[in-house]
């Protein structure tokens, strides 16, 4: 058998395939008819001639005393030889006009030649061959080309693993395993694997990717995996499908040019996805028809996220220098699918100029608005400098002819801390820099008297209740308590006493004494933020400031600055 085949090679290299006729029809390589497989894996190619080439199929050819050859030629080689099909372990071998590779390996890699003659007749074509090998850590590979397959979202589809027809015997049931990006799923969500085929029951966006079926049977003892994959793609249901909608030019929108300017026009239209459709779009001018060929037309297109395959085209027309007659030539924009048409004229009209009285009338107005924000600006930040400048300058000394001894009276909590805060921070600004007098029990109570009494006494001398609000506040039977229900009382049957809320510390449990819940509730607390509100210029000062009587102004030199100060209170002209 060996000697046969050395006798017939060295037939066929002695005497060439052109002298058993005259002539042979070369159809060169079809590259459309690229076969691509894995390396370890079977696969099979067919002859085209009997597909696109002749009008005979393999069966008549053969009947007619035609004779069906293979030639091999490697990937980067010119050299075109005969494929040895009498291989001992029976890798490749031929069934009429098929090839078979069981398995296929990277050698294989070319292009093959498939010939078809007798001493009369000869017609042959080539074709390429790829064998790739899967990339590391992954089912595929990315050289390979997959099939891409449309799926309507909403709908329920069946997806078959393809081209494993023939692959094994009849009587032989194989296994499919499903990967979706090469991860192996078992349950898929919405999605069912039923035999060989996997089951979408509802087409959705989240389901888009790569989906790989790997197919494994038995065929003459040896095991064999057959690996399949396609790209899957949401698109729009049929039943959205429609004629495109133009949403500009419209009725409601016109174009206005003076003679000399450039003109431009737009032209939106929204395409519903339609099935072997393309979408059209274009301009008429003057009878002209104008589309992106045009150097004056440019187009941009925005894809639907929520509908895939519908699109929104713009298409803009552009004229510079236009003349008297282009604002006369009519501009229609027209757009076409499968199933309809639609078109539209953009209103364009020349620009009338603008009276010289409106456009001052419009500066005025601007100018006034502008000052309007510009001032609510200003008072938006300022307002507290604003509010101290009022008060330093215009506003009523409220000492005056009140029978009061004290500006204010300061209630705290009774710890360590808090005296400190009180004893050392309040009182050193609001006596010293600010010049109010202030009452604190602890300090200027006389010894051996009521407690009761003299707290009652002093908060009636004076003008506001200061409570500094903390955790420690809060507990029952605290002397703090009491000034702060002598101080609401006051105020409510009186009316001669204000209350100044503090917060030193933020008061976690929602469950408080009643008395702080009602002043919180109609009084705004003054925040203390520790070292950010400890110089006298911070934000903290001027909203207490702002909060507490207002006194005398007069004015007091200090080093490097100077300041307005309204009852002896600091008010720095720098601030604004």
């Amino acid at each position: 058998m060996k000697f046969g085949f050395l006798l017939t090679c060295l037939f066929l290299i002695a005497f060439p395939r052109d002298c058993f006729s005259e002539r042979c029809d070369d159809w060169g390589v079809d590259t459309v008819k690229l076969t691509q497989a894995y390396d370890g894996e079977p696969v099979r190619i067919r002859c085209p001639l009997f597909e696109d080439y002749l009008k005979h199929n393999y069966s008549t050819a053969h009947s007619a005393g035609l004779t069906l050859m293979w030639y091999f030629t490697a990937q980067g080689k010119d050299l075109e030889e005969p494929i040895n099909i009498r291989l001992p372990d029976n890798r490749i071998s031929k069934d009429k006009d098929i090839l078979w590779f069981r398995p296929a390996v990277l050698n294989d890699t070319g292009n093959y030649t498939c010939m078809l003659r007798n001493t009369t007749f000869c017609s042959k074509v080539a074709f390429p061959l790829e064998v790739f090998k899967k990339d590391q850590n992954s089912c595929v590979s990315t050289a390979k080309a997959s099939e891409e397959k449309l799926l309507e979202l909403g709908d329920k589809h069946r997806l078959t693993c393809p081209d494993t027809q023939g692959y094994f015997p009849a009587n032989v049931t194989p296994t499919v395993k499903w990967y979706m990006d090469c991860k192996v799923v078992h349950d898929f969500f919405n999605r069912i694997v039923i035999g060989p085929d996997l089951i979408f029951l509802t087409m959705s966006l989240p389901f888009q990717g790569n989906y790989t079926c790997i197919v494994t049977y038995e065929d003459s003892g040896r095991i064999y995996n057959l690996t399949r994959t396609m790209r899957i793609k949401a698109i729009a249901s049929s039943a959205d499908a429609k004629p495109p909608e133009m949403h500009i030019p419209n009725d409601k929108l016109s174009y206005s040019f003076a003679v000399g300017e450039d003109m431009e026009l737009t032209c939106e239209v929204y395409f519903s996805y339609v099935q072997n459709s393309s979408n059209e779009i274009w301009w008429t001018v003057h009878g002209n028809r104008k589309d992106i060929a045009d150097p004056n037309v440019t187009k941009s297109v925005k894809l639907d996220e929520m509908n895939p395959g519908a699109e929104t085209i713009t298409e803009k027309l552009y004229i510079k220098n236009i003349t008297p007659d282009d604002l006369k030539h009519n501009y229609t924009c027209s757009a076409k699918n499968r199933l309809g048409s639609v078109s539209r004229q953009a209103l364009v009209k020349e620009k009338v100029g603008t009276p010289r009285y409106i456009t001052e009338l419009a500066c005025g107005l601007g100018a006034t608005v502008f000052l309007v924000i510009c001032f609510i600006v200003v008072y938006h930040v300022y307002w507290l400098e604003l509010v101290l400048f009022y008060r330093a300058h215009f506003g009523t000394d409220e000492t005056i002819g009140d029978g009061k001894e004290y500006d204010v009276y300061v209630s705290y909590a009774r710890n360590a801390e808090e005296e400190e805060f009180v004893l050392v921070t309040l009182r050193g600004v609001l006596e010293n820099e600010f010049g109010y007098k202030l009452c604190i029990f602890d300090r200027d109570s006389l010894p051996g008297g009521i407690i009761t009494d003299e707290t009652l006494s002093f908060i009636k001398k004076s003008r506001r209740l200061l409570v500094v609000i903390s955790p420690s506040y809060v507990h029952q039977g605290t002397q703090a308590l009491l000034e702060l229900k002598a101080g609401l009382e006051n105020m409510a049957s009186q009316g001669n006493i204000r209350l100044v809320l503090v917060q030193y510390k933020a008061i976690k449990n929602k469950k408080t004494v009643k008395e702080i819940q009602l002043a919180q509730s109609v009084l705004s607390v003054i925040k203390w933020k520790g070292e950010k509100s400890k110089h006298p210029g911070s934000r903290f000062w001027k909203e207490l400031h702002v909060a507490l009587p207002v006194k005398k102004t007069y004015f007091t030199k200090n080093t490097g600055s100077f300041q307005m100060l309204t009852h002896n209170s600091s008010f720095t002209t720098e601030g604004l």
